[in-house]
């Protein structure tokens, strides 16, 4: 029979091991331990020497219990429960104070979660009101649901509510100025006949791939992929020819020629 077993079959005279264990708890290994190391020693035995707990020795592992919930050291609980009488109240509010910091941070923690469970669902932390204010007259709110539907279980999506989550009022405006400057830099470079594969064409396309990378990391097949659905897609295409007629076309004709100076094929470019 093992030791545990034994101290579960012992009887009078206190509780056994195994059945001081249930009451508190904790496991049989725990009270052998905080035996071992003189925390909780139990004040009786049996014949055969196994441990048996007196109401005071539970009351004892009751209150290591409590000050172990605190954050407090084993050691650190030793020395408080065997001093003589003192004033606890001195560590117990440094321990308080430790504890307003942890759950502070822990509620930091629970609020930037629901940042990113709200971004993730609504698309973006605004109000239609706010986004109108900093997008522009031209935007449309309901635009950010159309993308949660079509990309939203997608990894960019996801990376993409992770940043939102950490965006302001702020930080969207300036977003959208970049986003204003870029574009009037695109139509100033299609009325000046600014050609594909030309060092300010690329310096552009490297533009509005950085533009993309506020939301997700952007490759320059991605970037291809997405200069494709510029030109192709009637919305998109509109969006960028109101900008500047001719602009969807000559975009994704710049990307293009900018993925294949880095290597990357159009012709052949996946969403990877």
């Amino acid at each position: 029979m093992t030791d545990a077993a034994m101290d579960d079959a012992a009887g009078a005279g206190g509780l056994t091991v195994g059945a001081a264990a249930a009451h508190v708890g904790v496991t049989v290994r725990t009270l052998h331990h905080w035996d071992a190391i003189g925390l909780v020693r139990p004040s009786g035995r049996t014949s055969g020497g196994y441990r048996l707990y007196s109401p005071a020795d539970v009351a004892r592992v009751h209150r290591v219990l409590i000050y172990r919930e605190l954050g407090l050291p084993l050691d650190d609980i030793g020395e408080l429960l065997d001093a003589p009488a003192v004033d606890m109240t001195g560590p117990l509010r440094q321990q308080r104070a430790e504890l307003v910091r942890r759950i502070s941070r822990l509620q930091a923690m629970v609020d930037a979660v629901d940042r990113m469970i709200d971004a993730a669902s609504s698309g973006i932390l605004l109000s239609a009101e706010e986004q109108v204010a900093i997008f522009g007259q031209r935007w449309e709110p309901s635009s950010v649901a159309g993308a949660r539907e079509r990309w939203g279980d997608t990894p960019q999506w996801v990376q993409y509510a992770e940043r939102a989550a950490g965006m302001t009022p702020e930080d969207w405006q300036r977003v959208a100025d970049d986003v204003t400057a870029l574009e009037n830099d695109l139509a100033a470079a299609v009325r000046a006949g600014v050609r594909p594969g030309s060092a300010e064409a690329n310096a552009l396309a490297e533009r509005h791939r950085a533009s993309i990378g506020v939301y997700f990391d952007c490759t320059h097949a991605m970037q291809v992929c997405l200069g494709r659905k510029h030109a192709a897609d009637p919305g998109f295409a509109a969006y960028h020819d109101a900008i500047e007629p001719g602009l969807a076309v000559w975009l994704r004709d710049v990307i293009d020629a900018n993925a294949r100076a880095h290597g990357v094929d159009p012709d052949t470019a996946t969403w990877t």
